[in-house]
């Protein structure tokens, strides 16, 4: 008979303290309660120990203004893995996605725009606007990406086939053996099955930057600059870094509701995600507690963990804790010295976790007037339905902006992605008012011209981006009530977002299946035993997924069953 779980602040440490839990979660984000969901599911008992005073992590809804409710890190849901939506029931424990039609506006300074959705006559006639061989082109380009997507779909679902790590027996090796050719020869298949053509240019795709892959579609500069911005987002690369052009596929990579490469808004912001997850977990009877910040990993003279010691002193014990947090702050912080192998903390230590983006939430009293279009009226046409590309008018002017990180200070120009969900969402906004979301690139952890903690630098670089709004927009500076702003640094602090990385660890080639987090340990297990990585710093990687919190629930399962035969 199931005890319905609690969700409460760590004043109830006596609860914690009162018994061996069979798993521990670090992190209340929304992998962590998805691990915490499955793991309750099965029958364990389960806590999950969020730092913060509210769960979400990176998916998380917060007034910092009153009466505007932001989606403070992650703002847009595609990537939402299907499987988790349906066995956790999301839509029952209220999630609601809103979709956009047409997903994407890019303005001009001259004058012209560009609208593309799910629409195909909608994108042919506004392509046609710029190149009638782009407007054709365009299907045939959404159609390979979709084809190589469906090709990548299996290997989100399921952990990557590793190497066995540590003692086994003679049938746990078999049975990975067999697992792990089985997997291959679904690989091999499905790429036999796209025949040569297609296959050499996936892996053209998977490696080459994406201003080749683009510049080798289309010829008009806009177009390929809209299409761009999907390929740096989130990096500190360019769109002339070799490999870029595999992120290219996010274009058209998860679905709303069935309908593949469709972004949505959700209603109550992103916070409703995560809010969703943690019902389904707390209905299993797992345990939800914020305020519960995790200081060390406990671990046993055998070298097994035995539970987790709390920022307050409270000890909570357990034989599995699976870290939701990034792989830097789990393996270098929460691991106490002298337990992890040399060659293995080198590698967490070395991993990429740099980042080049700044997230502003913003509280206006109008919806922004954008000059292109011709209309002055007050009311959310479609231009402000989906992402709003601001100064990404070409491929040179992101190079551009991404250099200006890489010699040290913040773009000049920056690159900014706005979308304003309360026009479909009447939840998150006072009425006739206004939230926007500013994504911003490229801003260096440790600008040489400045610092981040120097509220005029700040100010600057804010007034920076509102004035290049102004140029499509005019008067947009105008209409700002107040805003909120996490620099990586900020990410870093208040998430938790090592180096504030997104997706706690760059998602280069050499980072990703195998080689996530780091090369041998790309199966959630780590080399400290009882210990699992479930964050998006493991397989497959950042988004607000769910796959890296569903996978390693699994594998966790799997192992719990063995240790009981």
């Amino acid at each position: 008979m199931w005890r319905r779980g609690f969700s409460s602040s760590a004043g109830c440490s006596n609860a914690l303290k009162e018994k061996k839990w069979d798993a521990l979660v670090i992190g209340a984000g929304h992998n962590g309660l998805t691990a915490g969901a499955y793991l309750a599911r099965a029958g364990l008992s389960v806590a999950v120990l969020e730092r913060r005073h509210i769960i979400g992590g990176a998916a998380v809804t917060e007034e910092i203004i009153p009466g505007f409710k932001f989606s403070r890190c992650s703002y847009l849901q595609s990537l939402l893995r299907p499987s988790v939506i349906k066995e956790l029931e999301l839509a029952r424990h209220g999630l609601k996605l809103l979709k956009r039609n047409p997903s994407s506006f890019t303005p001009c300074v001259d004058g012209r725009y560009l609208l593309l959705g799910p629409d195909t006559d909608l994108n042919y006639s506004e392509i046609s606007k710029f190149s009638k061989r782009d407007a054709d082109a365009y299907p045939r380009y959404e159609n390979q990406l979709e084809n190589f997507c469906k090709l990548m779909d299996p290997l989100l679902d399921s952990p990557p086939p590793e190497t066995m790590q540590g003692l086994s027996s003679l049938n746990d090796r078999i049975k990975n053996n067999v697992r792990k050719s089985v997997f291959w020869a679904h690989c091999l298949r499905s790429a036999l099955s796209l025949g040569q053509k297609d296959l050499v240019d996936f892996m053209d795709l998977l490696l080459a930057p994406a201003s080749k892959v683009l510049n080798n579609w289309f010829e008009t500069d806009v177009l390929k600059a809209t299409l761009a911005t999907d390929a740096v987002i989130g990096s500190t690369g360019s769109v002339h870094t070799p490999g870029s052009g595999y992120v290219l596929l996010h274009h058209v990579m998860g679905e709303t509701d069935g309908d593949r490469g469709i972004w949505s808004y959700v209603e109550g912001g992103m916070g409703s995600v995560s809010l969703a997850i943690s019902k389904a977990a707390k209905e299993a009877g797992a345990h939800v507690v914020t305020s519960a910040e995790v200081s060390q990993l406990m671990i046993e003279d055998s070298g097994r963990v035995n539970g987790v010691l709390l920022a307050d002193g409270t000890r909570v014990h357990s034989s599995v804790v699976l870290s939701n947090a990034t792989p830097y702050k789990t393996f270098m912080e929460f691991v106490p010295e002298n337990v992890l192998p040399d060659d293995f903390l080198r590698a967490i230590k070395y991993s990429d976790y740099s980042s080049g983006t700044t997230k502003m939430n913003l509280a206006v009293d109008t919806l922004p007037q954008f000059q292109c279009c011709k209309l002055s009226h007050p009311d959310a046409g479609p231009q402000h339905v989906g992402t709003i590309h601001i100064g990404s008018e070409s491929m040179e002017e992101i190079d551009s902006a991404s250099q200006d990180a890489t010699n040290g200070i913040p773009s000049q120009r920056p690159i900014i992605e706005m979308t304003i969900p309360s026009v479909l969402d009447k939840t998150i906004s006072p009425p006739g008012q206004h939230v926007i979301n500013l994504f911003i690139q490229y801003t260096p952890y440790k600008p040489l011209d400045g610092s981040w903690e120097d509220p005029a630098y700040r100010e600057l670089f804010a007034q920076r981006c509102f004035n290049l709004i102004d140029e499509y927009a005019p008067g947009f500076s105008s209409t700002i009530l107040g805003y909120d702003m996490l620099t990586p640094p900020d990410l870093e602090r208040e998430i938790g977002l090592t180096g504030g990385n997104i997706f706690h660890g760059a998602m280069g080639l050499d980072s990703l299946f195998l080689m996530r987090p780091v090369k041998g340990w790309s199966n959630y297990r780590t080399p400290l035993q009882g210990l699992y990585l479930c964050g998006s710093g493991a397989h497959p990687g950042g988004g607000v997924m769910g796959a890296p919190g569903r996978n390693a629930a699994s594998v966790v399962l799997e192992d719990v069953k063995k240790s009981f035969n």
